[in-house]
Parts: structure tokens; sequence; C-alpha cells
């Protein structure tokens, strides 16, 4: 059910919101467990306490893996969890602990494994999607060089995509770690432009950081 459009469907009520809020006490009805997945607009609409006033609690957003802290620094235990579930596609039968010190059958050095599960951003289609174009292009070991290359190719396709507005968007992302309630911002979250991450404190918003090297973020 999230991938209903925005579109309008009465009293100049956007489809999500009619559904899940208008008719939300017939979805709340059904005689089993259910688990709904809703429109991201939702979780930053007007009508949160609505939503919540319907389904009887909370809406819960699923962060990214933490691979990086709010100031930046990475995250060291966002990292191991990616690095284990790359090598774990690579070496399924051999024990967590063991499959680091085969890092090198397939990477060049541990440091290439760790750059590919940062620039990912935490978003696991991200990391296989990196990883796998990397595959496409040569044999192991993959060098530093090619997975630089493949990042930079996944940045220009996604620069292209993005508009002069967007970018300035993403520059307030980056600078306040915040996001509005806008759609323009849940453009930037539904096109994975930028990321959600939490912590034992709170959470806040950063960019994809495949993004973070553009030339039009850093205002060239």
């Amino acid at each position: 059910l999230d991938r209903i459009d925005n579109k309008l469907k009465s009293r100049e009520r956007n489809q999500p919101e009619y559904l899940f809020v208008d008719r939300g006490e017939y979805l709340n009805q059904l005689k089993c467990h259910v688990v709904y997945t809703i429109p991201l607009i939702l979780a930053f609409s007007n009508d949160q306490e609505n939503l919540r006033n319907r389904f009887g609690c909370e809406h819960l957003l699923l962060p990214m893996v933490r691979v990086q802290e709010q100031d930046g620094s990475p995250s060291d235990a966002g990292i191991a969890l990616l690095r284990q579930m790359v090598l774990a596609r690579a070496f399924p039968n051999v024990e967590p602990e063991q499959r680091l010190s085969l890092i090198t059958k397939v990477f060049d050095t541990p440091q290439t494994l760790d750059r590919l599960c940062l620039v990912s951003g935490g978003h696991v289609r991200n990391l296989l999607v990196l990883l796998r174009n990397c595959l496409k292009k040569d044999e192991l070991p993959l060098s530093r060089n090619l997975v630089e290359r493949v990042i930079s190719q996944r940045r220009n396709e996604l620069s292209r995509a993005i508009t002069p507005d967007e970018w300035q968007l993403l520059r307030h992302v980056a600078e306040h770690k915040t996001v509005r309630g806008e759609e323009e911002y849940q453009i930037l979250l539904k096109s994975l432009f930028v990321f959600e991450y939490c912590n034992g404190h709170g959470c806040w918003y950063d960019i994809n950081p495949v993004l973070a090297d553009a030339k039009e973020l850093n205002g060239s």
C-alpha cells in the first residue's frame, strides 16, 4: 500500500490520506495480523495524530543500517554488519570470524570492502547493486580503483535525476541533518537521495554518501 500515488481522491484529499485516515477504520477491522506499509508522505503530514488514532499505534520508520554517526564519523558496528553480509554471500559455510581472514579473496584490501559498505549509506539494496556492478566489470579480487569507478558511475546516474532546487534542499540536509515536512523533502527520501539514521539518542538525516563528492552539492 506504500505504492499508492499522491493524486487527489475526494474533497481535496490525496489517495493516501483518503485510504489510511478517512477510511482507516475499515483497514483496522480485519480479523488477522496485518502490517501496513504506508506512503512516506503520511509520516510527515498533518494527519499523523489522526493516523495514530485510527490504528491505535505509532507508525514506525525503518532507518538505514547506521554506517556513520551524526558528526560524519564511521560507525564501526554498522560497517561490521554490512561487511559480514557481503562475506556471507561469498563464503556462506564459513563462520563469521573466519570470513574476515578471507576478505582479500574478494577485495584487494579490507579497506576496499569498508569503502563499499560506507558509501552504500547503510542501504542494503544499494550495497548489493554496487557490488553486482563491480562483479560485472572485473574478476576477483575487486580493486579499489574499480570500486571508485563504479561509485563515480552511480553518482553520475543519480546526479542527472536531481534538479537545481533539489540540490539546494540536499545542501540544507547535509548541513543541518534534518528534513522538513514539505513534499519536496519527501521526494528526496523516496528517491534515495536522503537517508534516515538513528542511535540511542535520536534520529537524523543525511545525504546518500554516493552524492557526497558531487560538484553540485559543493556549489561548484
